[in-house]
């Protein structure tokens, strides 16, 4: 048995604005089975969330860059 969808996401690599994304809506809701298409505005929240994820991958590089102490 095969699973169902029933929404996908999509993640742009940067945000962009409103009405440089108008043709990506556009187009997206041009292809077959796509019932809507509903942007979501980046926030504070997001703006956080990233700041974290690059702060802990700084700490994770400087782990692996630390001489080893014998």
């Amino acid at each position: 048995m095969t699973n169902r969808f029933n929404s996908l996401t999509v993640v742009l690599d940067k945000d962009i604005r409103d009405d440089d994304a108008e043709y990506i809506l556009n187009a997206m809701e041009m292809i077959k089975g796509v019932l809507s298409v509903k942007p979501k505005v980046s926030n504070i929240e997001d703006h956080v969330a990233y700041e974290r994820a690059v702060r802990d991958l700084r700490q994770k590089i400087d782990e692996v860059l630390q001489p080893i102490n014998i």
